[in-house]
């Protein structure tokens, strides 16, 4: 593992983004733990998330232009992203990102931002059932560009429709990479290493692992 996925990891929990005990998913399912993005609700703990994903895009040598940020939670995400990629990479990008209805006033249109062009890199948060990714998928179809992968803070790695996850199906069905800061083995691993999680809390992660993951 990475330091910077330790570090991510550890932001995660001070912040309690990252939450153990029993938790109803959109999907049904009962997980026994929780990642909420929306409580990185401060200046600090946002730029650290734009180095984050910086590094994971940098260390998986993706080839893009642009940046795109899916309604709501990409919003903030894909705004981070493009900062740090300006403040430590001296790379001025431009990001976008789709409201979720039309505006009819103004400027109009769906989309806000730089016009979507080029290769398209989407950025999100939790991966999961890939529903809101391949939303944003058909978005930078419509508009014409190239996508050029998808970055997500944490792959659950969890089965999609079939034996595969959302992020193999989405691999394997658009021929793109899709990368993650951390996904469900780096936090097992963590834990292992880490004395101050129970042996009860990792062995529920392991059985839910166990259940549903690939």
């Amino acid at each position: 593992m990475h330091a910077y996925q330790k570090e991510f990891i550890q932001l995660a929990l001070s912040h309690q983004v990252l939450k153990f005990g029993q938790f109803t998913l959109k999907s049904g399912r009962n997980s026994p733990y929780f990642f909420n993005m929306g409580l990185f609700n401060r200046g600090q703990s946002l730029s650290l998330l734009g180095e984050y994903y910086l590094q994971t895009i940098q260390h998986a040598h993706i080839d893009f232009t642009q940046l795109f940020g899916p309604a709501y939670k990409g919003i903030p995400l894909v705004s981070s992203v493009a900062i740090a990629y300006a403040r430590l990479a001296a790379t001025d990008l431009p990001y976008s990102f789709n409201r979720k209805e039309a505006k009819a006033h103004g400027e109009g249109g769906l989309i806000v931002g730089a016009p979507l062009s080029g290769r398209v890199l989407i950025i999100d948060d939790v991966m999961t059932a890939g529903t809101a990714v391949r939303e944003a998928i058909q978005w930078v179809a419509d508009a014409g560009a190239q996508l050029a992968g998808i970055v997500v803070a944490l792959d659950r790695q969890e089965k999609g429709l079939g034996s595969l996850s959302a992020v193999q199906e989405i691999q394997q069905h658009y021929q793109v990479p899709v990368e993650s800061i951390i996904n469900l083995e780096n936090l097992i691993d963590y834990m292992r290493e880490d004395k101050q999680f129970s042996q009860t809390v990792l062995s529920d992660l392991l059985l839910y692992r166990e259940q549903y993951g690939v």
